[in-house]
């Protein structure tokens, strides 16, 4: 056995050993390696060689680190210098907008000084707010642009709302003309469709009632046809005999005042459906203004209110269904409503000379007649008018979120008003389709044309109510819808804001009282039309003078009883 077997045989492993040093290293075939030395020189330049690059490599990763460091520092800087930018940008438009609110603000003049003060300290301070944010904040202050945007589109929507509220008050207010249409009827199956298509035909005519119109008209007819045309027309005394001259077939064609169609209807029966008009001549005429010098925020004035149903402009000239005067004491704050029955039969001073006629007849010749009508019937001043289309009142009472109306009586109102509803006595929430329902029914209510008045009351009380609460402001965009074009003053535009301010200002409640003049049914000859006698109301004198004293009293400052806004 071998010394090597004898090895792994015992398990012992074979053990190398170290060659001391200086010694040759043999092959496997005997011969010695060759053996290589340092010296210590070449050592220390290795050292000194490897200690040079780490310190290079040490020095190129701090140089990297520091140069990436900057790089990122750089691109924080420009990051923030972007978002800075951003909101100086966005609090920039900030400051417009806030520029062009307050402008709103001071052209809708309606706020007192006080609110326009803290308006406009809020706002400066708010942008301020903004402004600083974005330099002294460490972040982006993307809170502070959000704030920003969010305060923007608030001022945005406030200055669209501020500046209708202002166009819209300058278009109802000022009033100083009346439009009057002339038209041309023919009956409804006749074969024209325009004046030019009538050249030929024979027109009645009456010059007794607004005997200029009629010639205007007849004149705009010929100059409109050209080539020297003169249109032959048939004289008659009233305008009741040009409608039966029409209807017999003795003229082709009619001219009247538009505002006579009511009469026409009330004499002849399906007047309306068995004509129709196929020219219009509008002529427009002023009204004297003597309101201009009245301190609204001082001195007790009354308002004339007039409800018409009209399509087409205000202005026109047509029968009044609605006659109530609001005496308003500013000082008091006590308001007088007085409802005075469409059918009263009165004089219209300067129109009818001396002959009686329907209240509701005298608004045909325009809102300045009907207003010296009831001057003359109470005796009394009335400085301003607001003619009303009762259509838009449903358009106003939903804007308002409804109303809340006492009522004397419980009924069911007809078809004729518009709406089947039932009424209870005492207090009822009506929308606007309803409110308008129960202010124009006289037929199924006790009292018939007398409560209708009180009732019409009833309804513009329960609006004055809402219109001095919070409610004004929550239905704001609706009301200037609907009172566009739908309602006419002649109080002016300062004037209006005058009232706004100082309520705005006060804060304080009213007191509303209501009274109604009284008649008697009857059939009487009317100035407007002397065919047949019609319907009329003959005044009650105790009625109208309690109504007399009642309107003294408040223009002296004395408070009646009645309602509270509160």
């Amino acid at each position: 056995m071998s010394q090597k077997d004898d090895m792994q045989h015992s398990g012992k492993k074979k053990v190398r050993r170290r060659r001391p040093a200086g010694t040759e290293a043999v092959s496997s075939g005997g011969r010695k390696k060759p053996v290589k030395r340092r010296t210590s020189s070449q050592s220390e330049n290795g050292k000194s060689a490897r200690n040079a690059k780490y310190a290079s490599e040490k020095n190129a990763g701090g140089s990297r680190r520091r140069r990436e460091s900057s790089r990122a520092s750089h691109q924080e800087e420009k990051k923030n210098k972007i978002s800075r930018n951003v909101g100086l940008g966005i609090a920039a438009v900030q400051l417009i907008a806030t520029i062009v609110f307050m402008a709103g603000v001071f052209m809708l003049n309606m706020l007192p000084t006080t609110y326009v003060v803290v308006i406009s300290i809020l706002l400066l301070l708010f942008w301020g707010i903004i402004l600083a944010s974005q330099f002294f904040s460490k972040k982006n202050a993307v809170t502070g642009k959000v704030i920003s945007v969010l305060i923007t589109i608030i001022l945005i929507i406030g200055s669209y709302f501020l500046f209708k509220a202002s166009d819209t008050i300058s278009d109802i207010s000022g009033g100083d003309y009346k439009l009057d249409n002339v038209v041309v009827a023919v009956l409804a199956d006749d074969p024209a469709e325009g004046i030019e298509d009538a050249a030929d035909y024979t027109f009645g005519v009456q010059y007794a009632m607004n005997g200029d119109q009629i010639t205007q008209t007849v004149e705009a007819i010929n100059s409109e046809l050209g080539n020297g045309a003169e249109i032959n027309t048939v004289e008659y005394n009233s305008l009741a005999e040009q409608a039966q001259a029409l209807h017999d077939g003795e003229v082709d064609a009619i001219i009247y005042n538009e505002g006579y169609t009511g009469i026409l209807e009330e004499a002849f029966e399906g007047y309306a459906q068995n004509t129709k008009v196929i020219y219009t001549h509008s002529i427009k005429s002023q009204i004297e203004n003597q309101s201009v010098d009245v301190e609204v925020q001082d001195e007790a004035f009354s308002v004339y209110i007039s409800g018409i149903d009209v399509f087409g402009a205000i202005e026109t000239n047509s029968r009044s269904d609605v006659n109530i005067i609001a005496v308003v004491n500013p000082k008091t704050h006590q308001i007088l409503l007085v409802t005075t029955p469409r059918d009263y039969y009165v004089e219209i001073p300067g129109v009818s000379g001396g002959q009686k006629d329907k209240l509701t007849h005298a608004g045909i010749y325009g809102v300045d007649a009907s207003m010296a009508t009831l001057e003359e019937l109470y005796d009394t001043e009335l400085e301003f008018y607001a003619r009303v289309n009762f259509t838009s009142l449903i358009e106003i009472v939903d804007a308002l979120g409804g109303v809340d109306v006492e009522s004397e009586y419980a009924f069911t109102t007809s078809s004729d008003s518009g709406m089947v509803i039932n009424v209870n006595q005492g207090t009822n929430h009506f929308n606007g389709e309803e409110a308008l329902a129960f202010s124009r029914e006289r037929q199924n209510v006790p009292g018939g044309d007398n409560q209708r008045g009180k009732d019409q009351q009833a309804v513009i009380t329960a609006m004055i109510k809402k219109m001095v609460s919070p409610a004004i402001l929550t239905g704001a965009n609706g009301i200037l819808n609907s009172v566009s074009g739908n309602v006419e003053t002649n109080m002016s535009q300062s004037q209006i804001q005058e009232l706004i301010k100082t309520q705005l200002s006060e804060g304080a409640s009213w007191n509303i009282t209501s009274m109604a003049a009284e008649g008697t049914g009857d059939n009487q000859y009317c100035y407007s039309y002397s065919g047949s006698p019609l319907y009329v109301m003959q005044p009650n004198q105790a009625s109208v003078d309690a109504i007399k004293e009642a309107i003294t009293a408040v223009e002296n400052g004395e408070t009646l009883e009645g309602t509270s806004t509160q």
